[in-house]
């Protein structure tokens, strides 16, 4: 989730390291790039197959980070159990499941293509503490009225202490503008076109759309009398159309030790801190991964096990808020009438305009009128056909 975010901040970074003056736009070229290995690893108590992502720094001009292929990927334990993954869709996967468990200690170990290697810190798995509760509250903040959902915890032996917070997100989408049918575009007898209506083959009316979270969420009850967590994870407003129906959300709640947290908290303060260009620069971030081969090279991310645990919310938008209007669609759904005609000297025909919308799917046909001319309404084809922006499978969890 964070390793094109990762790659690409910390990549700015090692860019401006190599510059005398961050500040120069026209400093920024290609041929001040610094290549550098970009590790996102985090080993859970949970029984399950482990993931590591491993990548490289990118370009201005690049689109995506470079996948780092063919590498050899270990976890080792302090009993010596040596734990392989492979390489699957752009990510390393463990061919086993295992779990961290407390009291060992944990480290990872790269070795790329070209034989250059790599080896983290030992860690230590940190006390689980369980995600008790996940609360949503109609709330005002920032004079903004929305939805506030906390996530809750408490741990009795106060040793947790450092938490990181993740969620995705589900919502219920349904097109305001739907119709049962929609335009084809056919040909007559004289190969004009002409426009006929066919009912969907598929469901386009209701859609689900997942986001995850992409902001660092952290929490320290160091300085708090108890060991108690009641974390406001998000907030979302009245007018974002996203909880307008059925919404659900999936907290997952890190314990991490006291240097994982540092890292994060290293890492929210320089993606937002603004501008990763601007003249403060923070400099290069140290992770607890360093290269065997050369101490002095640069390795980017960081070797977290971790405790987790997850819940999940879902409320609709009537309960909360019984008898308002609901949030402004994601588009505005305006209706514009087009005449279809294609007389040149007619300024009102615009039957180009509409075989094109439909051609390229920016808007679809929601009414007509034929006398005598057609004239079609139209309106932006998200406003009647949800497909066009989310997918009509309805998720595995959704209740």
């Amino acid at each position: 989730m964070k390793t094109k975010f990762l790659t690409q901040l910390l990549g700015l970074v090692l860019i401006c390291f190599g510059l005398t003056n961050c500040t120069d736009p026209y400093k920024l070229k290609t041929d001040t790039f610094e290549d550098a290995l970009v590790v996102e690893a985090t080993i859970t108590n949970q029984m399950q197959k482990q993931t590591v992502k491993l990548s490289r720094t990118f370009r201005f001009e690049d689109l995506i980070p470079a996948f780092e292929e063919n590498a050899d990927v270990t976890v080792t334990d302090s009993d010596g159990n040596v734990y392989p993954f492979e390489q699957s869709n752009n990510v390393y996967t463990s061919v086993n499941e295992f779990q961290a468990v407390p009291g060992k200690l944990y480290h990872l170990t790269i070795i790329t293509s070209d034989g250059k290697k790599y080896t983290s810190s030992k860690e230590v798995l940190p006390t689980d503490t369980p995600l008790q509760e996940l609360t949503a509250s109609v709330q005002t903040i920032d004079n903004i009225r929305g939805v506030e959902i906390k996530a809750k915890s408490y741990d009795p032996s106060s040793t947790s202490h450092y938490y990181r917070f993740e969620y995705e997100e589900t919502y219920k989408i349904i097109a305001p503008k739907w119709r049962t049918f929609k335009p084809k575009v056919t040909r007559d007898a004289m190969d004009n076109p002409v426009i006929v209506y066919i009912p969907h083959t598929e469901e386009t009316r209701t859609c689900y759309s997942t986001d995850k979270s992409t902001d660092i969420l952290l929490l320290n009850t160091n300085e708090t009398p108890e060991d108690r967590v009641d974390f406001p994870v998000r907030f979302i407003s009245t007018q974002n159309y996203i909880m307008s129906h059925r919404y659900t959300i999936l907290v997952h709640q890190y314990v991490q030790n006291l240097h994982a947290y540092n890292y994060y908290k290293a890492l929210k303060k320089l993606s937002g801190s603004g501008s990763v260009l601007s003249p403060n620069q923070p400099g290069y971030l140290v992770g607890n991964i360093k290269s065997v081969n050369n101490p002095s090279e640069k390795v980017i991310g960081f070797f977290d096990v971790s405790s987790v645990s997850s819940k999940r919310l879902f409320f609709n938008y009537a309960d909360l808020f019984p008898g308002e209007a609901l949030p402004p669609y994601k588009v505005t759904c305006d209706e514009q009438a087009y005449k279809f005609c294609f007389n040149l000297l007619d300024r009102f025909c615009k039957g180009d305009q509409v075989l094109d919308h439909i051609k390229y799917r920016t808007k679809t046909i929601i009414g007509t009128n034929d006398d005598p001319i057609p004239i079609y309404i139209m309106t932006p084809m998200a406003c009647a056909e949800c497909t066009s922006f989310s997918s009509n499978i309805v998720p595995p969890f959704w209740e």
